[in-house]
């Protein structure tokens, strides 16, 4: 069974892209799970807070990641780019630099997200490969999912009701699981 941790760079209660996430988890394919990693308790990146430990919101976090076959970033866009809130934590993670190729190198992980603009998450997503490419990962370049005008897309509840992203989701999971193997 594939093995996918899915983490939405958000942390508004109402975000789209935890909504995203959730759809996701509903939608995998059979003999793949996705379990939901939260980002709330991740501090901002300090090297003096480093200094004195990895906290353990961010150790735990880490084994998440460790213990998963791929990861699945569900990405808001900020400014045309990356959030600083999930940079920050994917920061964290790669701490100390000689832990980072446990947690990251040549771990499988794909890019969606959701939001209110016209253009989805095109920019965020292409501001990710830097970072992805940096930590030695193996992004997978699938048929993208960048979900535009979200507002429409879920109900008032959070759950995805528009059957054309729904479907393109459910396509991504099951072409993103097979791939990983």
């Amino acid at each position: 069974m594939a093995k996918i941790l899915g983490i939405a760079g958000s942390l508004r209660r109402g975000s789209f892209n935890a909504a995203l996430l959730r759809a996701a988890v509903e939608l995998a394919p059979a003999g793949t799970s996705i379990e939901i990693a939260s980002i709330r308790d991740i501090p901002l990146y300090d090297a003096d807070v480093e200094a004195q430990g990895i906290p353990a919101a961010v150790a735990e976090l880490k084994e998440k990641v460790v213990a998963a076959d791929a990861l699945l970033l569900v990405t808001p866009e900020y400014n045309n780019s990356i959030p600083g809130v999930f940079k920050n934590v994917i920061d964290w993670l790669s701490r100390p630099p000689a832990d980072a190729p446990r947690v990251f190198a040549n771990r499988h992980v794909t890019l969606i997200g959701a939001s209110p603009g016209r253009f989805g998450t095109v920019q965020a997503q292409r501001s990710w490969l830097p970072v992805l490419r940096t930590l030695r990962m193996r992004p997978w370049f699938g048929a993208p999912l960048y979900v535009s005008a979200a507002a429409g897309v879920f109900d008032g509840e959070g759950r995805l009701v528009d059957a054309d992203v729904r479907a393109q989701l459910q396509q991504l999971l099951s072409d993103f699981a097979q791939a990983i193997g």
